[in-house]
């Protein structure tokens, strides 16, 4: 019966809608800011920004949208930030004709869209790719910075690593058929190499709905944005952060291996402190959900934060669920 109800109601779709009803309840609303030169950038923005409040930006990775990969872990920030989650290009609803694909115009694309909602000094978090994209905001535009928190962000890989069998891939072609997946046993390879213990006995027209909603937009467009961080990449030409550095890592994670996480850390330095979830691959924010969460309010969090603010309906003790 479910495939034949599957035929009519998409379950991913459902899923979606539920998101975004649950980001709005949070006191967040949806923007597609123009940014020019044919590029546009959404963003779940806050309703209304209280000066009183820093600001936290939340930026995503492949695989399903932003409101997927923070779903679970806005409610713990919407009463001491005020919350930025964006789409990055090629993302969800946000597009470019132009032809850059480097982290490095995403980053730009960022701040710029941040500057447009009167935004000038944030905190980051950036998972997997959304981490390469963070980390040239900071080596970039270090002003704007104030900590930033690195999940599972092979940023130090070169292109070497590949050839010399660190990841479970041999090739580009290879990884992007797994990273972008078209088919019902690409995406459970995904999973596979995503999570510990992936669910098992999915059906495959659930799998199919899911491509179907989530992995079929700008297939060429990311295709392209991966062969932009592995291309000629070397350690060596890779700037240093100053800022506050959190390195979170799922410690079985088989996409960007844990030691792409220490090499960051050394890379980094003293400014940097690093934590390794157990029992946890790349998608440690789905997989381990409560710890990630745990680790990122211990280092976003101090005591200056939001003390001049009164008290918000969508504080830890408030009544918004996820």
């Amino acid at each position: 019966m479910l495939p034949k109800l599957s035929k009519c109601i998409s379950f991913t779709a459902s899923r979606d809608w539920l998101y975004r009803h649950l980001f709005a309840s949070a006191g967040l609303r949806s923007v597609a800011t123009d940014l020019g030169e044919g590029t546009t950038m959404h963003c779940w923005v806050p309703k209304m920004h209280k000066p009183c409040k820093p600001s936290l930006v939340l930026v995503h990775g492949f695989g399903a949208n932003a409101m997927w990969q923070y779903g679970e872990h806005i409610r713990h920030f919407m009463g001491h930030f005020n919350v930025y989650v964006p789409d990055l290009v090629f993302f969800g609803e946000s597009f470019t004709s132009r032809p850059e694909r480097s982290e490095s115009f995403q980053a730009e694309c960022v701040v710029k869209m941040m500057e447009a909602h009167g935004v000038h000094k944030m905190s980051l978090v950036g998972i997997s790719y959304g981490g390469f994209v963070g980390y040239r905001v900071a080596a970039h535009f270090p002003e704007v910075v104030e900590k930033i928190v690195l999940c599972c962000a092979g940023v130090c890989l070169e292109e070497v690593d590949m050839e010399n069998g660190l990841f479970r891939v041999s090739n580009l072609d290879e990884a992007s058929s797994i990273l972008l997946p078209q088919t019902p046993d690409k995406l459970r390879e995904l999973m596979k190499l995503s999570f510990v213990r992936p669910a098992r006995g999915v059906p495959t027209w659930f799998l199919q709905d899911f491509i179907q909603v989530m992995c079929t937009d700008y297939i060429e467009q990311k295709r392209e944005l991966l062969e932009a961080i592995l291309k000629g990449r070397h350690l060596s030409d890779l700037p240093k952060i100053q800022q506050p550095t959190l390195i979170l890592w799922g410690e079985q994670d088989q996409i960007f291996p844990l030691e792409l996480g220490h090499r960051l850390k050394r890379h980094i330095g003293g400014n940097a402190q690093m934590a390794v979830i157990k029992n946890a691959g790349h998608a440690v924010n789905l997989e381990k959900a409560k710890e990630f969460g745990m680790h990122l309010k211990a280092f976003l969090i101090d005591s200056n934060t939001t003390k001049s603010c009164p008290t918000s309906q969508f504080s830890a003790g408030g009544n918004i669920h996820f």
